[in-house]
């Protein structure tokens, strides 16, 4: 068992290096994925603390990807879920979790 540090929003809310290692623990608003911002190998848990499907957005210049399948760009986290962004190289990511399509 680890700690992973909390870093609660209640708004919408883009990620930031600062992010890293953490989870977001989100109630409104959901979280963009940033360009720029992160290297391959950082990855950020994201919780959906409320009772309504949260987006993950794809920022401009960033490719997000649903882990496993073919499906890029903005990604839906049910009420509830728990995503990993996981870096994988330069400007692209790769999503996994509960809850999330």
């Amino acid at each position: 068992l680890r700690v992973t540090p909390e870093n609660a929003k209640t708004d919408a809310y883009v990620l930031t290096a600062t992010d890293v290692g953490k989870f977001i623990n989100t109630t409104s608003g959901g979280v963009t994925v940033p360009s720029g911002v992160f290297t391959a190998g950082e990855s950020v848990l994201i919780y959906n603390n409320s009772s309504s499907n949260q987006t993950l957005t794809q920022a401009t210049g960033t490719t997000l990807r649903l882990a496993g399948t073919a499906t890029t760009g903005d990604l839906t986290l049910a009420q509830r879920g728990i995503a990993n962004v996981f870096c994988v190289g330069s400007e692209e990511f790769a999503a996994y979790g509960e809850g999330l399509s």
